[in-house]
């Protein structure tokens, strides 16, 4: 694994508020890529979690959902195939 990243904050406008959270490179690309898998936003994403995450931090909340996100994974992709909501590169 490389080296540990810092967090990086980045801010976003859930239900007309301005909120910024702080993730480490990885999870935010991770995050990029879950997007596109289901072919939305990440800050679309973000929001979905937040309207779920009960008491928990946003951040937190971010990376627990991206590790579950991924986990879950390979089970998806034996369902929808090994290429399914990819885009074309």
């Amino acid at each position: 694994m490389d080296e540990m990243t810092r967090p990086l904050k980045r801010s976003f406008t859930i239900k007309g508020h301005r909120t910024s959270i702080s993730l480490e490179a990885p999870f935010w690309e991770a995050l990029r890529h879950a997007a596109e898998i289901e072919r939305t936003t990440p800050a679309a994403l973000i929001a979905a979690i937040d309207a779920g995450r009960g008491k928990a931090g946003l951040s937190s909340a971010v990376r627990v959902w991206v590790l579950d996100y991924f986990r879950k994974a390979p089970a998806k992709a034996e369902i929808n195939g090994p290429h399914a909501g990819r885009s074309a590169r």
